[in-house]
């Protein structure tokens, strides 16, 4: 075997270890929880009915207390779909809330590539999809909410990836200071209650994109990949806690990704409230469906 041969080997092996060690190192240093799950196959006929989940697991608030925005991206996608029909939408965010992407992951915590990129099988794909993370990673760092105006503009913190298609000055781009650091506000959605995509049993905070060219702060470029002349994005959250909410994102109503979204000042603020009564504001419709009283033992 040649040197240099040797040498792409060894590259290759070390790539592979910074793809795939990074999440399992990650995944040892911050486990999920141990909360109760139905068994699941991979075909939909497999799949549990959500109703049947929550009528016989319901979320306990000691289980809503030990997710963390970092074990949280330990779960696999299963197990982030049946956490998901089992909370409620609570109340609309305001102001800004800090956020980072949860890609899919199968029971294994191997990305579910397939489901992601159309089926490309390979080593590339799957440093195509990392690279597809960190530059989400770069580029978005949160959401802001206008609850009162039911909008949303998302936090934007390295300008100079999307400036080739940024139209105008980059001066008049509005922008945010958050933990000292510039952010830029792009990509304005509508805020609204609706029907989730995943459970229809119960109402989802909507982020919705489609009709953003109709905005205020909407600028074409970048804004319009995001909407109705682009990737047609909607998201849709529930709240965990206080503060803290889980969110699932749909290009043209095709699920891609889930999201955390974490604002440390509502949480401290809320929080021991909601432990002591188990119960929020909810502004949309919860379902007809009751839930286990949420009160943490004493």
């Amino acid at each position: 075997m040649t040197r240099q041969r040797t040498t792409m080997l060894l590259a290759l092996a070390a790539g592979l270890f910074l793809l795939t060690g990074c999440d399992a190192i990650d995944k040892w240093r911050h486990p999920p929880p141990d909360i109760g799950f139905v068994a699941a196959g991979k075909g939909y006929a497999e799949k549990p009915d959500f109703a049947k989940v929550e009528h016989e697991l319901p979320l306990k608030m000691e289980d809503l207390d030990r997710m963390t925005p970092r074990n949280l991206r330990n779960f696999s996608q299963e197990q982030l779909d049946q956490i998901y029909a089992r909370l409620t939408a609570g109340p609309i965010p305001d102001g800004p809330f800090d956020g980072d992407l949860i890609f899919p992951k199968n029971e294994d915590n191997d990305r579910r590539l397939s489901e992601i990129v159309g089926g490309l099988p390979g080593v590339a794909v799957e440093v195509k999809l990392h690279r597809v993370e960190e530059l989400g990673r770069a580029l978005w760092k949160g959401k802001v909410f206008y609850r009162d105006q039911r909008l949303l503009r998302n936090r934007i913190e390295d300008i100079v990836l999307l400036k080739p298609i940024i139209d105008g000055e980059l001066s008049t781009i509005e922008k945010i200071v958050v933990d000292g650091k510039d952010q830029w506000l792009l990509f304005p959605a509508r805020l609204y209650c609706g029907q989730s995509l995943l459970d229809s049993r119960r109402e989802s905070i909507i982020i919705d994109y489609f009709f953003s060219d109709e905005l205020p702060g909407y600028r074409e470029k970048p804004d319009f990949l995001a909407g109705r002349n682009g990737l047609k994005v909607r998201d849709e959250i529930r709240m965990i806690r206080p503060g803290f909410y889980l969110g699932r994102a749909y290009v043209n109503r095709v699920f891609l990704l889930n999201f955390f979204l974490y604002n440390e000042e509502i949480a401290k603020r809320d929080g021991e409230a909601f432990r002591k009564t188990g119960s929020v504001d909810e502004d949309c419709w919860p379902g007809t469906q009751q839930r286990a009283k949420l009160v943490a033992a004493n």
